[in-house]
């Protein structure tokens, strides 16, 4: 079955940086838009960045451009997120998500916590 797992997650001081790690089998990683939400607590689920299938193209959402960076390895399954210049408001847990550009059916993967001290 299709399997998203999140690492990488963990307490970071303000300024600092950390990388999630989203492995992924049981799908056709190269057909799939890959995406990191994240959710902080009371509030709504967030965009963070998208990938395209190839890598070419990513988005951000507004608060986190230009200090986060989503990257993919398509022989390896698996989408990156490095996140630099953390912020306290970047406390959340994050999750990964698959798209496929087909179905359009999503995957999600369990989440994993980070935390930024101020």
């Amino acid at each position: 079955q299709v399997q998203l797992v999140e690492s990488g997650g963990g307490l970071v001081q303000s300024g600092g940086s950390l990388r999630l790690s989203c492995a992924t089998s049981g799908l056709t990683f190269s057909r799939h838009t890959m995406l990191w939400y994240r959710r902080a607590p009371g509030k709504e689920r967030e965009l963070v960045a998208s990938i395209t299938r190839t890598g070419d193209t990513a988005n951000y959402g507004d608060s986190v451009k230009g200090r986060f960076t989503i990257s993919r390895d398509n022989a390896k399954n698996t989408v990156a997120l490095q996140m630099n210049s953390l912020k306290p408001e970047d406390t959340a847990m994050y999750y990964c998500k698959a798209r496929d550009i087909i179905t359009r059916r999503e995957y999600w993967g369990q989440g994993t916590q980070v935390t930024v001290s101020s």
